[in-house]
């Protein structure tokens, strides 16, 4: 009696174990895309999405121009670090601006430079508007971070504000958190009126408990300034890290703030 069906059919299970080994081998080895991977995948779309991690890695480089769309005083009062704005300035004579296409056109000097837009986030139709402007007027490397400012804040945590940002919150909104990133010396010798004191990591997780940081409201505004942006930075990516969202930091000196807002 041949025993060859038996050694047959053992042979086949022992492929059919191994086959399916090697599959969930392979399974378990893909990698998950992560947020900081997502774009809305948008069908049809005239320019192609970067990811919140593809933006960080351009604004490192330092190769590519990123433009936001919106208007001049939002820019001002919050924008993605290292971004640019081409919407007219206030005071500025409309009769010496032209449009946002040539005035990047002016700031790149090349069609073929890489530009990434972006403006309020997935239902702001600001930045593909001006991305397909781009590609009429013969730009050839336009990209869209369509998730905007909004989901910025959400992953990456921190904004910039500018002067004239400063000055218009301010004068206007009195539930903002002025935070000097100053040493505490620095602080007692003279503040912004109402600003309190934050010097780093450890000052930050003081300032949950002893209430500098308004933890009843974790959408409060918080501005932080030092002597230079570099030091409001840091404080700010440490206040960020404390589930606070809608934190900025302001990129000039201590002296060219308080000059700027008694202006």
């Amino acid at each position: 009696m041949s025993h060859k069906p038996l050694r047959f059919r053992v042979i086949l299970l022992w492929l059919i174990i191994l086959l399916l080994a090697a599959l969930v081998a392979a399974c378990s080895a893909v990698v998950l895309p992560s947020v900081q991977q997502a774009t809305l995948m948008e069908q049809e779309q005239k320019t192609m999405e970067v990811t919140t991690a593809e933006l960080r890695q351009l604004l490192a480089d330092g190769k590519t121009f990123v433009f936001d769309a919106r208007p001049h005083l939002e820019y001002a009062i919050s924008h993605i670090p290292g971004s640019l704005n081409v919407a007219p300035k206030p005071g500025v004579e409309m009769s010496q601006y032209v449009s946002d296409v040539a005035e990047i056109e002016r700031m790149v000097q090349s069609k073929d430079a890489p530009i990434v837009v972006y403006c309020n986030g997935p239902f702001c139709g600001k930045s593909k508007r001006l991305s397909e402007e781009l590609l009429d007027a013969g730009f050839t490397d336009v990209r869209r971070y369509q998730l905007g400012v909004p989901t910025w804040r959400a992953l990456v945590g921190l904004t910039q504000i500018e002067l004239d940002g400063a000055r218009y919150v301010f004068e206007g909104d009195k539930t903002a958190v002025w935070v000097d990133a100053r040493s505490p010396a620095e602080f007692a010798a003279g503040s912004l009126p109402g600003a309190v004191n934050m010097i780093d990591k450890e000052d930050v997780v003081k300032a949950k408990d002893d209430k500098r940081l308004p933890m009843q409201d974790h959408n409060t505004r918080i501005i932080v300034f030092g002597k230079d942006g570099e030091q409001a930075r840091i404080v700010a990516g440490e206040i960020a890290k404390n589930a606070f969202h809608n934190v900025s930091y302001f990129g000039g000196t201590f002296e060219e703030l308080i000059s700027g807002l008694q202006q």
